[in-house]
C-alpha cells in the first residue's frame, strides 16, 4: 500500500473529534520469524549489483531453488545490510519482500548443512515450516523421526511369536511313546522321554516310577531308587512305586526298608515276599558271624548262599564273599566278584545305606586293587574310606596300602636304573607289609633272574601263580628261569599254557627250544635204558624202564 501524499506530510488532518477519526494510523509490518542460525551458517548480504535467488520451500525433502547462485569469493567481507521501512507508519513491498527473501536465504542454507542446534530450535522450525501432509519428513531430520514399524508385517515373519500361541506338548504322548520302548528293549530312549514328561510335568508320580523301571533294567540301581523315592514323595499311596522300591532295597540287602516298603505297597506284596526278606535277613546275620570268626570258607559260602537268595545287589554281601576270598589267597576270584558288585557314588551310597556300609565296601575294594596291581587307585579308595569311617581297622589298611604303593614305586625307579639289588630290597620292604602280593613278587623275580638267583626266583613266581593263576607275565618269568635251571620239562608246561592263552613270537620260539631241549634229554636217557629180561617180560608187559 502507498504511503500518504507528500503535501500532506506533518500537517494535522483535523482538530477535535473529527481529526482524532481521520488521523491515519501506523501500520506494523508483518511479524515474520527471525531464525538465529549459527556463526557458520550466516552468510554476509553482499552489496551491489549481485542479484539474489528466490527459494522456494516446499516441505518436502530438500528445497527447490531457481537458478541458484554461484558462492560469493572467501575474500569479499561485507556488513549484513539493515533494510528500514522507508516511513514509520507503514513498510513499502519492496521492504517486506527485502526481509521474507532474506529470511527464506539464511533458512535454506542452514538446511544444506547438517545443523546443530538444540530441542527447543528444532520445534520452532518444524511449527514455522511444517507442511499439510504430516507423514512427509523433511530429509534433514534424519533419523529423529521414524515411522513406527508395521506390525502386520512382522506378524508373517516371526512365525508363531507375535502370532498364534504355540501349544503345549502333552507329557502323556512321552510317556506313551517310552512305554513302548520300554517293551521293545530300547531302554535308553525309553528313559529319555519319561524324563522329556518330567521336564514338562513334574508332579506327576508315574513318569519318576516309569524311568525307575528302565534305570532297573540298565543296572542302574542307585538312581531307580532315588526315582521311586520322589514318585512316593509325590504320591504317598502309590502302590507300584513302593513295591519297586522295596524290591531294590532287598537286592541291595536292606531288608529293614524293604519291609517296611512291602507293607505300604498294598496287595501287590505276597506271603512269599515277605518270606523272602525275612530269609535274606537271617543269611546276613550268619554272614556277619562267619566274618566275625575268621572263617573264611563259612563266610564264603554263606556269602553265595545270601547272593543266591536275591541280595545280588547288595554292598555287604560283596564286602564279605570279597574279604574272604582275599584272606583264602584266590586274589583272581576276588577280583571277579568284586567286577560284578554294584557301581555306586559313593555320596550316594552313604546316605542310603550308611557310612560304615560304605566304608567297608571300599576298604575291601581298595584291597582288592592291591591284589590286582592298582596302587594308585587303592590309595584313593582307602583314602576316601576313612573319611567316612576315621576307625583303627579303616586306618590300618589305609596305611598298608601307602606302604605298599611306595615300595612298588620306589622299587620300579631303582630298577630301571638297573640297581637290582636295590631294586629286590625295595620290593622286599613292601612285601613285609603284605606278604602275598602277587605284582611285588613279581617284580622281586624280576630282580633275582637279572642277579642270576634263579632258584629264589622261581618260588616267588611259585607263590604268586597260585594267587593269580592268570598272571601271565610271571608264567613267562617261571618258565624262563626254570630253562636256565634246565628244567625243561617244567618250562615245556608253562610255555605250553601260556600258547593257549595269548599267541606270541618271543614265546613260541621259546617253547620251540625248551622242547627241543627236552627231546635231547629223553635221547641222553635212553641210552640209560635196557630191556628187561625175558622172564619179567609177561610181567611187565615189555615196557622199558629207565634205570
Amino acid at each position: 500500500m502507498a504511503g500518504p501524499p507528500h503535501h500532506m506530510t506533518g500537517k494535522d488532518t483535523g482538530c477535535g473529534f473529527i481529526g482524532a477519526i481521520l488521523k491515519p494510523k501506523h501500520r506494523k509490518p508483518p511479524q515474520v520469524p527471525r531464525l538465529q542460525a549459527s556463526k557458520e551458517h550466516r552468510q554476509p548480504q553482499v552489496s551491489g549489483n549481485h542479484k539474489t535467488t528466490e527459494i522456494i520451500y516446499t516441505g518436502f525433502t530438500k528445497p527447490i531453488a531457481k537458478n541458484p547462485p554461484p558462492p560469493p569469493p572467501a575474500t569479499v567481507k561485507t556488513k549484513p545490510v539493515n533494510i528500514k521501512p522507508t516511513y514509520d507508519h507503514t513498510p513499502s513491498k519492496s521492504a517486506l519482500y527485502s526481509v521474507s527473501q532474506i529470511t527464506n536465504i539464511s533458512y535454506t542454507k542452514q538446511l544444506r548443512k547438517e545443523p546443530s542446534f538444540t530441542s527447543s530450535e528444532l520445534s520452532l522450525r518444524v511449527s514455522v515450516r511444517r507442511t499439510p501432509n504430516s507423514n512427509q519428513i523433511p530429509g534433514h531430520l534424519g533419523n529423529l523421526m521414524k515411522k513406527k514399524p508395521d506390525n502386520t508385517r512382522l506378524n508373517g515373519k516371526l512365525g508363531n511369536i507375535y502370532g498364534n500361541s504355540v501349544k503345549k506338548p502333552d507329557p502323556e504322548v512321552f510317556k506313551t511313546i517310552g512305554n513302548e520302548k520300554y517293551k521293545q528293549g530300547r531302554f535308553d530312549e525309553a528313559i529319555k522321554l519319561y524324563t522329556e514328561a518330567i521336564g514338562i510335568d513334574s508332579t506327576v508320580a508315574c513318569y519318576y516310577s516309569n524311568r525307575s523301571a528302565a534305570l532297573i533294567s540298565l543296572g542302574k540301581f542307585i538312581d531307580a531308587i532315588l526315582d521311586c523315592k520322589i514318585a512316593i514323595r509325590i504320591n504317598p499311596s502309590y502302590h507300584r512305586a513302593h513295591y519297586r522300591l522295596a524290591s531294590l532295597y532287598l537286592r541291595f540287602g536292606e531288608t529293614e526298608k524293604a519291609l517296611c516298603h512291602y507293607k505300604c505297597s498294598g496287595e501287590k506284596a505276597e506271603s512269599r515276599d515277605i518270606a523272602k526278606v525275612q530269609a535274606i535277613k537271617a543269611q546276613l546275620v550268619t554272614c556277619s558271624e562267619a566274618r566275625k570268626d575268621k572263617d573264611w570258607k563259612r563266610l564264603l559260602k554263606e556269602s553265595k548262599f545270601a547272593y543266591s537268595l536275591g541280595a545280588d545287589s547288595s554292598l555287604q554281601v560283596h564286602t564279605m564273599q570279597a574279604d574272604a576270598l582275599l584272606n583264602l589267597h584266590r586274589h583272581d576270584e576276588a577280583c571277579s566278584s568284586f567286577q560284578n558288585a554294584p557301581v555306586v557314588d559313593v555320596n550316594a551310597a552313604a546316605r542310603l545305606f550308611g557310612s560304615t556300609v560304605t566304608s567297608n565296601f571300599l576298604t575291601v575294594q581298595a584291597q582288592v586293587y592291591l591284589a590286582s596291581g592298582r596302587f594308585e587307585e587303592a590309595v584313593s579308595v582307602a583314602l576316601r574310606a576313612s573319611e567316612l569311617d576315621p576307625s583303627e581297622e579303616v586306618f590300618v589298611v589305609a596305611r598298608k596300602t601307602r606302604a605298599l604303593a611306595k615300595a612298588r614305586a620306589n622299587g620300579n625307579k631303582i630298577f630301571k636304573a638297573s640297581k637290582f639289588y636295590e631294586a629286590c630290597k625295595a620290593y622286599s620292604e613292601g612285601l613285609e607289609h603284605e606278604p602275598y602280593n602277587s605284582v611285588l613278587l613279581s617284580n622281586r623275580a624280576a630282580c633275582r633272574y637279572k642277579l642270576g638267583q634263579f632258584e629264589r626266583a622261581v618260588e616267588d613266581c611259585t607263590i604268586a601263580l597260585n594267587l593269580r593263576p592268570s598272571y601271565a607275565k610271571v608264567r613267562l618269568r617261571r618258565a624262563q628261569c626254570n630253562a636256565k635251571l634246565e628244567r625243561w620239562e617244567a618250562a615245556v608246561q608253562d610255555y605250553d599254557a601260556l600258547n593257549h592263552e595269548t599267541r606270541d613270537d618271543e614265546v613260541e620260539r621259546e617253547f620251540l627250544e625248551a622242547r627241543m631241549q627236552l627231546e635231547k634229554q629223553h635221547v641222553a636217557n635212553a641210552k640209560d635204558v635196557k630191556l628187561i629180561d625175558d622172564c619179567n617180560t609177561e610181567e611187565f608187559g615189555g615196557f622199558l624202564i629207565a634205570v
